[in-house]
């Protein structure tokens, strides 16, 4: 008799990139994460507020050895980012872009992609954003597209909301809990980032 197969669960990883603790964003991401399965995966939560990152300055040492000469706050996330198998990345709007803490680590993350003759580490990761505005107009989408362009930078899978809306990801105006069609986004978006991670 053949022994049931047992699969391992895998792993998502939320990064809010507010530079408020319990802000909108950090909500937005959270509530994300709250919705994933948790039969099937694991899940993590990180925030940038209040974190030490220094910004990158394009020294590429990290050619070397695959580290940073910088030893500071992004350590635990270069750990987080190989450890996940799907990505959500939250932003506020900051003039029609994502954050400046959200960049810097951004920046930062050329450690997995130091050169041009190395494999990039993330390849083959699925991710996607939440973009949240004070106006259902106020840059939400060019803000997803800078965390889409990031991904892309990595040579991971983007996605978006998916069905039924399929726009180019959750977006949230206003107060996260108060705005009915924003979760709606972001319930669909983990939904699609299930299905499209079972694939």
């Amino acid at each position: 008799m053949t022994a049931p197969q047992t699969h391992s669960k895998m792993n998502i990883l939320g990064i809010s990139g507010s530079p408020h603790v319990n802000g909108n964003t950090s909500r937005a991401v959270q509530t994300a994460l709250a919705l994933v399965d948790p039969e099937k995966y694991h899940t993590k939560y990180i925030s940038l507020a209040n974190r030490n990152i220094s910004s990158c300055i394009g020294c590429f040492k990290c050619a070397e050895k695959r580290e940073c000469i910088f030893d500071d706050g992004m350590n635990e996330i270069y750990e987080a980012l190989r450890w996940c198998d799907g990505l959500i990345i939250g932003s506020p709007v900051y003039f029609g872009m994502v954050s400046g803490q959200l960049k810097t680590m951004m920046d930062r993350c050329v450690v997995f992609r130091p050169s041009y003759d190395l494999p990039l580490e993330l390849t083959g990761k699925i991710g996607c954003g939440i973009a949240c505005g004070a106006f259902r107009n106020g840059g939400q989408e060019t803000t997803l597209q800078n965390i889409h362009t990031f991904l892309l930078q990595q040579n991971m899978k983007t996605i978006s909301d998916g069905y039924s809306f399929s726009h180019a990801g959750a977006t949230i105006v206003g107060e996260t809990d108060d705005d009915q069609v924003g979760l709606q986004t972001i319930r669909n978006q983990v939904k699609n980032l299930m299905l499209m991670m079972e694939k």
